[in-house]
């Protein structure tokens, strides 16, 4: 986490955003949308560094998600005036840092803003601003952050920190990328301060004071990232993973502190060591050859009316804190354009942070009335429906069509599916279709207790309630706070209750199944028709690369088993019960066979199916790379 800075209001800052004319552009790349008055020169040239920048991190590290599920969004301004329009307060006092750039991450956005001029050369590159050589130090603090995002769960948040200030001080050249530089503040709080004990940093959280208070905080930061540097640049040198080994510890479950000692060996020789390094003259940096070579003709070039370019920064003073700016600026904008549909979602969200969740609904149905093409507006509008119960009728339909939308525009945006679960839940309708979704939801954010929870939920309605207790216990692994905590325990003595007080009421056969109603291919997704088989009989074993995996809700799964001589076609009824390990490395998160297991090495224990048309049922595999 950035340190966070309570925000003043700067009306008349907002004032000088339309106080002038402008001539804005878009440029659209593969993977950020930026837009800028400047020169489509200039707008190429921020669209260019910021996808190397992608590529930097996506070397470093391979296996990360280094595109979140809401798009990147970047604001070019030109001078320190216009950046100062959009700036937060904590850094406008005088005395203060200047920034060249700055990350604003959020669960449905992510802004990035930066400053084109005064400042050498243009963009990222040994820019001094105010005897600062990191200008963009921010931007790429906050984006190493969202890049673990889906690790917070496990990773110790000395190693998260350590991490984010590691890649904040990084400059990014044609064919070379430097990183881990230190920075002047952590080299003089480092030596004007006694180091934490390592057992003591290994162990703080977010309810530690280490973690909160500035003093104190100040030696966690420095210290975090001298730990860090530390192992880095000597894993490197020497060809050791010391630090991928101490990150697969604490993965698997293992304590901060003890995973220290098994990975790092003695805590107080390490202590002497990391006391002499922070006092060490010189430090090395990271160096990396990246002949990154980005197309900048697949470049999609558009221009922005005032109107629009004034609903995107009323929008990021929103998600900035500035409220009265942000309505000011939409107020205008609206005067301007009554047809600007991002401005009637901005006012959606200020609605929303306010609570006043009736007049956020109302602005989000009038973005959509436009034919907005955000996938948020769609979302919040269902969302916001839903929390007064089942729609009924004509808005039932529409909270659905918002939902079906939302997803079309945003496949990757998990909220979407879980609200289109929980829509179908409260209907009793579709549970198939509800199941489904809320594990794509699960798939997409594994780390959302929330979700887990729906799923569950939808497994009781189903009558599942063995699965659902399963998976109200993986949901009780990441839980974060208290309150999470005391929903998965309730829910899991919910389910335990239930199935107690059903084991004392006697089973009754129906005389005659009732009659189902046929859908054709049109109507529903394909399902695995398969004879259900018991788990009997002798076992057999087969190796291979698995291929091809299927799965249909609730839990229905296939694979092919492919070897040099032969490919053999397996089934489980319910995955949920296959004895699913992990030989020589360890997943980062919970395992989603549905997802997570093509072209991986398996082991499978299987047995004959009754039926000889039928394929094998899947007991067990054994996983590895």
């Amino acid at each position: 986490m950035f340190r966070r800075f309570e925000l003043l209001l700067f009306l008349a800052f907002a004032v000088s955003l339309y106080a002038k004319t402008e001539s804005w552009i878009q440029v659209q790349s593969q993977h950020f949308i930026v837009i800028t008055p400047a020169s489509e020169k200039d707008g190429r040239h921020v669209a260019d560094q910021l996808e190397r920048m992608r590529d930097v991190f996506h070397t470093a590290f391979p296996k990360a998600e280094v595109d979140p599920p809401s798009p990147i969004v970047v604001i070019a301004v030109e001078n320190e005036k216009d950046f100062k329009a959009l700036e937060p307060a904590a850094y406008l006092a005088k005395g203060s840092l200047q920034l060249g750039g700055l990350f604003v991450r959020a669960p449905d956005k992510n802004y990035i803003m930066l400053r084109l001029r005064e400042q050498e050369p243009a963009f990222g590159y040994n820019a001094v601003i105010n005897e600062n050589p990191h200008p963009y130090s921010v931007v790429y603090h906050e984006y190493t952050h969202l890049l673990f995002s889906k690790a917070e769960d496990w990773m110790p948040l000395w190693l998260n920190e350590g991490l984010a200030q590691f890649f904040e001080n990084t400059e990014i050249r044609n064919k070379e990328v430097k990183s881990g530089e230190p920075s002047r503040e952590n080299l003089f709080i480092l030596h004007q301060n006694r180091l934490l004990p390592l057992d003591v940093l290994f162990a703080v959280d977010r309810n530690s004071p280490y973690y909160h208070e500035e003093t104190k905080g100040s030696i966690f930061y420095a210290e975090s990232w001298a730990l860090t540097h530390y192992f880095w640049i000597q894993d490197q040198k020497n060809s050791t993973h010391k630090l991928i080994d101490y990150m697969r510890l604490v993965a698997g479950g293992v304590d901060p502190v003890t995973a220290g000692t098994n990975a790092f060996g003695d805590l107080n020789a390490l202590q002497k060591t990391l006391d002499a390094y922070v006092n060490q003259a010189t430090f090395l940096a990271l160096k990396m050859d990246t002949p990154i070579a980005v197309d900048d003709s697949a470049f999609v070039i558009s221009s922005l009316t005032q109107s629009d370019a004034d609903a995107i920064r009323a929008d990021f003073l929103a998600y900035d804190g500035r409220t009265d700016d942000a309505k000011a600026l939409v107020d205008t904008v609206l005067k301007e354009d009554p047809k600007n549909p991002q401005a009637y979602e901005t006012m959606g969200y200020l609605n929303t942070r306010q609570t006043n969740f009736d007049g956020a609904r109302k602005w989000y149905e009038k973005a959509i009335k436009l034919d907005s093409k955000s996938y948020l507006a769609y979302y919040y509008f269902a969302a916001i429906t839903l929390r007064n119960g089942p729609p009924s009728g004509d808005l039932a339909h529409e909270v659905e069509t918002s939902l079906r939308t939302a997803i079309k525009l945003n496949p990757n945006f998990a909220p979407s599916y879980d609200s289109l679960a929980v829509f179908d839940a409260m209907r009793t309708e579709n549970l198939d279709e509800a199941h489904s979704m809320s594990l794509m939801a699960v798939q997409l954010d594994p780390t959302n207790v929330h979700f887990r929870l729906d799923a569950g939920n939808i497994l009781i309605q189903m009558k599942q309630t063995e699965n659902a207790l399963r998976v109200f216990k993986a949901a009780q692994k990441i839980a974060k706070n208290p309150q999470e905590e005391s929903l998965v325990e309730d829910s899991i003595r919910r389910v335990e209750q239930y199935q107690n007080a059903s084991a004392d009421i006697p089973s009754l056969e129906a005389e005659e199944a009732p009659e189902t109603e046929k859908t054709t291919a049109d109507d529903a997704p394909p399902v695995l028709m398969r004879k259900e088989h018991p788990l009997t009989g002798q076992r057999h074993e087969a190796k291979g690369i698995i291929k091809n995996v299927r799965c249909t809700p609730p839990a229905q799964m296939e694979f092919d088993l492919v070897d040099k001589s032969r490919s053999l076609t397996l089934h489980s009824d319910n995955y949920y019960k296959v004895e699913f390990s992990a030989l020589g490395f360890t997943p980062q998160s919970e395992l989603h066979p549905c997802t997570d297991i093509e072209n991986l090495h398996g082991r499978v224990q299987f047995v004959d199916s009754s039926d000889k048309e039928e394929p094998g049922q899947i007991v067990a595999a054994e996983l590895s790379k």
